[in-house]
């Protein structure tokens, strides 16, 4: 069997032993250390992204007119200033844009562009995954809590 180096034609670019691979060294360092857990990194590489946000949801998203209060603070998406007037969208984060900056979003995600709050999708499948991930952290917090009181 050849080696990666010889089956790529290249060479390894740690030709000296005392110089070290830095991209290895870190990942010794995260496994060596505990730091590394599958759990966090897992959903990186392994899920397929969110669904739209439900077309339900986005018809009753909360609206309201900018009072001349608030046409000091802008739309965190397109960063243009809220006038006096004008129709803005909320979620239930609080936070708001313009209706056509936000919009686009919900269309291709289901989370509050600012802060990542999940927001309800019209997808099954989905819906049901976020619910088992809750019962999981749940469960994990329940054991952590009976833990302590255990031996805290």
């Amino acid at each position: 069997m050849t080696s990666y180096f010889e089956e790529h034609n290249c060479e390894p670019l740690n030709d000296n032993p005392n110089t070290p691979d830095n991209l290895l060294e870190f990942a010794r360092f995260l496994i060596l250390t505990g730091n590394w857990r599958d759990e966090e990194f897992s959903g990186l590489f392994n899920e397929r992204p969110p669904p739209p946000t439900s077309s339900d949801f986005i018809e009753k998203l909360e609206t309201m007119e900018v009072s001349k209060e608030e046409t000091g603070s802008s739309c965190p998406i397109c960063l243009k200033g809220y006038e006096a007037g004008e129709t803005i969208s909320s979620l239930p984060c609080k936070h708001s844009f313009h209706a056509n900056c936000l919009l686009p979003w919900l269309q291709k995600t289901s989370s509050c562009p600012l802060c990542r709050a999940e927001l309800p999708t019209s997808d099954p499948d989905w819906e049901e995954m976020k619910r088992q991930k809750k019962r999981e952290k749940d469960r994990e917090t329940d054991i952590e809590a009976l833990h302590d009181s255990m031996f805290g």
